[in-house]
């Protein structure tokens, strides 16, 4: 298993880390949301892909959360965190409303969180980088 390479502040110092850390997170997310869905699709208690595909972003979320903890204080990190959750939720669910025309809730909604994740990654690394560099 590969070592993710860490700064000093804790923070994820690569953007392959941080997406693929990400990545990991949403696939796990899906596996048990999809063991969750064929649970209950084999009970009765509802149809295969009714549930809301964003639940996937659990554990991405948790990440981002620690990421955010471990850049220390400054409103460099607020600005930068609400700007990427903000077009990272505004792209996903542009995504999601998409697909939403031609597949289940469960898939529009995975596409939404894997928009949202990716662009969220993006903004995060590479915006923080840039503002704390502006900032000095």
């Amino acid at each position: 298993m590969p070592q993710l390479n860490k700064d000093a502040t804790g923070r994820l110092a690569t953007f392959g880390d941080l997406l693929g850390s990400a990545f990991a997170g949403l696939a796990a997310g899906t596996a048990v949301l999809l063991v969750f869905e064929a649970v209950m699709a084999l009970t009765g208690l509802g149809e295969f892909g009714e549930s809301n595909g964003w639940l996937m972003m659990i554990l991405p979320v948790w990440l981002f959360v620690e990421e955010f903890r471990a850049e220390g204080f400054g409103a460099h990190r607020i600005m930068v965190g609400v700007l990427g959750a903000g077009f990272g939720v505004a792209m996903g669910m542009s995504v999601a409303g998409v697909v939403s025309g031609v597949a289940p809730a469960l898939v529009s909604g995975g596409s939404g969180a894997v928009t949202g994740t990716v662009v969220y990654c993006l903004i995060w690394f590479y915006g923080l980088r840039w503002l704390s560099h502006r900032s000095g």
